[in-house]
């Protein structure tokens, strides 16, 4: 008998307190809801930025090797005096190139952004611990 009434009020204790606990923000606050809102969003801007990162660095991986693989075939081109096929491993070399550059570019556009989702979430946190403190 002693055992169910020490579970029963131990159980509505903890009811009780549960959402005291829980209430550390008015709900009812708009500014409080839109800078959650907002750290949810740029939590995802920094997700799809950091795989965007990782293509373009697998990405630059690939074209390197290819930039490689296009030297060796113009240094044997040349060494079995094939000119014309020297030629078009040049204009391989050079598409190749212009790719490479391009992806490093990309991949620093990428970075920048990055790191302004990440000041926009240093941004949002603190206008939230502002808000709660309120």
């Amino acid at each position: 008998m002693l055992r169910p009434l020490i579970c029963l009020t131990a159980a509505s204790a903890a009811l009780g307190f549960a959402p005291a606990a829980f209430a550390q923000a008015p709900a009812n606050n708009p500014d409080v809801r839109q800078d959650r809102r907002d750290i949810r969003e740029d939590k995802r801007d920094i997700r799809r930025d950091t795989g965007d990162i990782r293509q373009d660095r697998r990405d630059i991986a690939k074209d390197r090797a290819d930039v490689r693989e296009d030297r060796r075939e113009v240094r044997q081109d040349l060494k079995k005096g094939d000119k014309a096929g020297a030629a078009a491993e040049r204009k391989d070399l050079a598409r190749d190139q212009r790719d490479l550059r391009r992806d490093k570019r990309d991949l620093g556009k990428d970075r920048a952004d990055r790191r302004g989702d990440k000041r926009d979430l240093r941004k949002d946190r603190r206008d939230l611990r502002k808000d709660d403190k309120k």
